[in-house]
Parts: C-alpha cells; structure tokens; sequence
C-alpha cells in the first residue's frame, strides 16, 4: 500500500462505530506534539476523514512539555481541547470519554486488546475504550558504529550485558579520546530499561510500587559510579535539577558519545539529520534480570468535557481503522500498535535498510522485555508512573553530582513514592 492512498480511495472500507457521512458537520479541536512528523501526518489524514464524514478537525501542535506540563490545567478548565496526543495514558483516565458506545468494540479488542489496559483505571474492572496508541515505542540503545571502526572495537552481540556494553565504550572513549561513552535521556522511562535488567522489579506481587530492591540499588549504585569514571558526561544528567527532562541526541548527533540510550522515536530524527557517521539501533543489552526495555508510546484520547463527542470518537476510530494505522505507521516509520498488522508486517515506503533494520530491532526489544522483564508493561500502564519518572532522576542525580549520599537519595525516593501514591 502506498502512503499517499487517500481514505476517499478506500471506498470498501468499514469505518465501524459511526455514519459515514455525518449529517451535522462538527469541529474537532485536537491538541497534538510530534517527535518528527506525527502531526503533520494526521493533519493529512485528517482530510480524508472530512471527505468520509463532514467533521473537520483543527490541529494545534505544540511542543512536548505543554502536553506534559499544561493538559491537565487545561482539562480543569473550559481551555480542554477535544482529543489530545498523550502519553500519560493511565495518569489521565478520569479525564477521559470512554469510546465504546461510538466503536465497533469486537475490533478494537481484536486488533488493540494489547494496549486498551494502559489507559483504563486500575483494578480489571474498567473495561472501556479510551483511545488509541498512535505507535508502540520501546527504549534502547544507538550506537556510532563509526567510533567503534576507527576504535578497533568489537560490538558485544546480542544478549550482551549493560557490563559488557560499557567495557567495550571504554575502550572507545579511551583510543578515540572523546569525552565520554554513554549519554542517556535524563528520565526514569529511559533508566528503567537497564534497572530492569539488573533485576529492578518496581513493583511488589500485589502490584504497589517498592523501587527500591536490590536490583534497583545495584543498578543505582552502578549509574552513579558511570557518572564519576566519566563514562556518563558531565552535562547529561548531572547538569539536569529537579523533575527536568533532558534529551541526550545532541550529545551523541556531535560525537560526544559512541552510545545514546533512548528509544525507536528518534530513528526519523537521526536517519534525516545524521549525514556524517554511521549509526545503528542495537540489542537492548541484558542482565540478571533480563533484558529491560520500556515499551510506551503515545496515544489519542477524547475528554469527557467534550462538546462533540460523537465527532471526537470518529475522528479515534478512523485513525485506528487498519488501513488508516498502516498509513500512519509507514508515514512516520513507526511500529503500530495494531496487533494484525504487528502479525503480517507493516509495508514501509521509502524507508532505508538502516530505518527497516532499526524498526525490527526495537521491536525485537519491545518482544525480549514482555518474555524476561513483564513488570515494564506493568509500569507503563500504572496509573502514578508519572511520580515515579519525577522522583527518580531528581534523587539520583544529586547522588550524582555528591550534593546527598547513595543512601540517602534512594531513602528519599522511596518515601517520595510513597507520599505520592498515597494522595
């Protein structure tokens, strides 16, 4: 299927959970951020839902931090847009419009049953429909494989460990001379991954956060030593305070580093701005406890302060309809959410071999992390995972920089979770 195939072109196709052709024409108001061009896309495709129904559908893109930061004000207020791009799936579930009484459910659980859980309130007894995950992305590792040419150096094979990983950027810091090995986005998303691996469970057997276990302080106490050998640069996590995110890719886009630990949204970014060196996504690297990925992505939902709410239901529906799902997963190289399309493969136009191996690589990792580390789902869809992303780089990173002790920044992260899950 090409990209530029237009719903009107589809004329067999069911759009299940609404008429066709609306008789009353409304505007659906949708807040969206992209990491490359998730929003231009649906802008696009939003046109041929206009042809198809009549709703029209007003895109107002916005940078990642309003959508993180603002969106719940604005939902206590009359300012809520109709649907939004969110990756807060579980955070914001009382906001939500459960879509079901607008959606054909049987294809919704047939092709979504997967991801439905992650927006829903805890407990397994919602089980309504609140929207749908515009792509799955999953974290891991790029490397300069450039660096490791000129360094002489081997890359660790698959099922390699974070250990051997950072053994080997040893040694391409050392013979290249450059800074430092390793940067990684400064959140607990993106530090999740190798914590898991070291045996990091985040959750106790009746599903409450503890954190702190064994494998969280091995991994915690492994971070903070990369940070003082410098293998972690100096302005990465430690020149971050607070709750504040940090994207590491210009570290890694000028050779500052040989390794940028983040996740599959960046393989547009690199494969359109990364003209002077060779890059690959490799193997999530292992450990004792497995091989730690954090799955995610984000998803479209409507408010329940809607005053469309037919309009902003079909406008979801026709996004998630499967030819519409594979338009926008090979538009943006993304890996859908679509449990068939997962099966029988998305057709990718115009990708590079480097895009189309980089794909089946983070999706290889979105596979390892639910068979060895299935408390990584579990994390997604927690309902306070946004805490917990909070609390954990603003203790580690003053452990980091000696403003507090090892000891004391995990006691306190402890206790922060807990007084935030309490409330």
């Amino acid at each position: 299927m090409k990209i530029q195939t237009t719903f009107a072109a589809l004329a067999g196709v069911a759009v299940s959970g609404f008429v066709a052709q609306a008789a009353l024409a409304d505007e659906v108001d949708f807040l969206c951020y992209q990491d490359l061009n998730e929003c231009e896309v649906i802008e696009g495709m939003a046109a041929d839902f206009t042809a198809a129904t009549g709703h029209t559908v007003k895109v107002t893109t916005v940078g990642y931090d309003i959508v993180r930061d603002q969106l719940e004000n604005q939902l206590q207020t009359d300012a809520a847009p109709d649907v939004a791009r969110v990756t807060n799936l579980g955070g914001f579930n009382k906001y939500y419009m459960d879509l079901a009484p607008y959606v054909d459910g049987d294809f919704w659980e047939a092709n979504y049953s997967a991801t439905l859980p992650w927006f829903r309130a805890p407990g397994g007894e919602d089980q309504g429909i609140y929207g749908w995950m515009t792509q799955l992305t999953v974290t891991g590792p790029y490397v300069n494989v450039t660096m490791f040419d000129d360094a002489g150096v081997d890359m660790p094979e698959e099922g390699a460990s974070w250990d051997d990983w950072m053994d080997a950027l040893r040694e391409v810091k050392g013979t290249l001379g450059i800074p430092s090995g390793m940067a990684m986005d400064r959140t607990a998303h993106r530090w999740a991954g190798p914590a898991f691996s070291y045996g990091a469970q985040f959750f106790d057997d009746a599903g409450v956060p503890i954190l702190v276990d064994d494998g969280f302080r091995t991994f915690a106490e492994t971070f903070v030593g990369w940070h003082e050998e410098g293998l972690m640069p100096a302005d990465g996590w430690p020149a971050g305070s607070g709750t504040s995110y940090r994207n590491a890719a210009p570290l890694f886009l000028d050779g500052s580093v040989a390794m940028h630990m983040s996740g599959s949204w960046m393989i547009g970014n690199y494969a359109n701005n990364i003209t002077d060196f060779e890059w690959k996504a490799v193997p999530i690297p292992c450990g004792a406890g497995g091989c730690g990925a954090m799955p995610g992505g984000a998803g479209l939902v409507a408010f329940a302060t809607t005053d469309v709410p037919e309009a902003s239901a079909a406008f979801i529906d026709f996004m998630a309809q499967t030819e519409n799902a594979e338009m926008f997963a090979s538009a943006t190289s993304n890996i859908t959410a679509h449990q068939g399309l997962q099966a029988s493969g998305v057709d990718y136009q115009g990708v590079s071999a480097q895009v189309a191996d980089a794909l089946s690589v983070f999706a290889a990792n979105a596979g390892k992390a639910a068979d060895s580390t299935p408390q990584a789902y579990t994390f997604q869809g927690y309902a306070k995972n946004f805490a917990i992303y909070g609390v954990v780089p603003d203790y580690i990173t003053q452990a980091i920089n000696g403003d507090i002790s090892l000891d004391e920044a995990l006691s306190a992260i402890d206790a922060d979770v807990a007084a935030k899950i309490a409330d």
